[in-house]
């Protein structure tokens, strides 16, 4: 989420979210404040590769994360992302006096998930938490007399609908039709009601939640957006809904303002590089390296007779001197 001031945010990021978009090109140092909805995978499976990706493109600052508490301390955000960082010990210790690592970093912010609150509130953007299933919680983002609110997982429940008013734009999860769970995934009939119905929101309950809330305009997301589902989900959305509506599929953009709420398509190069670096990065220090141990540098080929001249080819483009490492 992009707000006119540019503060950007980031609302639950599952697998794939940074390959996405890292083809939009925005430099990683505004990508640094993430909120998560649940610790599902496919809610926040990339963070990872935010952390890590982030730190060596460009964000010399933490990476901030919001996100609920568990009903254990093991379960919650904190615990997560502790362990996330355990887990990238290597990856960033190889890294060490090979570029600039101030982005290795987590500022960790854990919230109570049973509680209606405000979770964020700097540069005019008032971002509230409230409860949207068991470890889960849903968020709104106020700013500038505009209000957007994310459901991530949920169910249909009274938070949603009180918090929801008066929203512009209002995200909500819209699962797959049970007959459909039953004939893709071959569900039993049990397992798609319970899943379809209680765990995750129905179409027709999704229709029903929008018109209790009556948002500007209504995303509804988390199915599977094929040929042969859509068709289901709009008709029975439709038949409790007859609002604005949109069902998201990757790379769908919503422009909101007090004007109108336009929506469109992202438009990328889907073989894109690295974004561009907002701020440069600091000198490393080569004592700081870690190195390799001397049974695998005694197993590197000598290269110096095509390595050594690109470091004269440097030394002459950018008028510093740069000698081939011995060592």
């Amino acid at each position: 989420m992009e707000l006119g001031n540019g503060d950007k945010f980031i609302f639950d990021i599952g697998d794939g979210s940074v390959e996405r978009m890292f083809a939009l090109q925005i430099p990683t140092a505004f990508l640094d404040k993430v909120f998560i909805g649940h610790l599902h995978g496919d809610h926040f499976g990339d963070i990872g590769s935010l952390y890590v990706a982030g730190g060596i493109a460009g964000r010399f600052t933490p990476l901030r994360i919001w996100g609920p508490s568990g009903a254990k301390p093991e379960l919650g955000t904190r615990a997560a992302i502790e362990a996330m960082e355990k887990m990238f010990a290597w990856d960033v210790a190889g890294r060490l006096g090979q570029t600039d690592v101030r982005g290795f970093a987590t500022e960790i912010h854990k919230f109570d998930y049973k509680k209606e609150q405000i979770v964020f509130n700097e540069n005019g953007v008032v971002i509230r938490s409230f409860p949207a299933i068991d470890g889960s919680v849903s968020y709104s983002l106020e700013w500038n007399g505009l209000k957007v609110v994310f459901g991530s997982d949920t169910f249909p429940n009274k938070w949603f609908i009180q918090n929801a008013q008066n929203a512009d734009l209002a995200i909500h999860e819209c699962f797959i039709a049970v007959p459909d769970m039953m004939a893709k995934f071959r569900s039993t009939p049990e397992a798609a009601l319970q899943v379809g119905t209680k765990i995750h929101t129905a179409p027709e309950a999704f229709g029903k939640v929008m018109s209790m809330v009556k948002p500007r305009h209504a995303v509804a997301y988390h199915f599977w957006k094929d040929v042969d589902t859509t068709p289901r989900v709009l008709e029975s959305v439709r038949s409790t809904y007859d609002g604005p509506l949109s069902l998201a599929e990757d790379d769908m953009v919503w422009n909101v303002s007090k004007e109108g709420i336009r929506e469109r398509m992202t438009f990328f190069d889907e073989h894109s590089v690295n974004p561009p670096l907002a701020y440069a990065a600091e000198p490393v220090s080569a004592e700081d390296r870690v190195g390799y141990s001397p049974e695998i540098e005694a197993g590197r080929l000598d290269m110096r007779d095509v390595l050594e001249p690109i470091y004269k080819k440097a030394s002459k483009a950018l008028g510093r001197e740069f000698e081939y490492p011995t060592k």
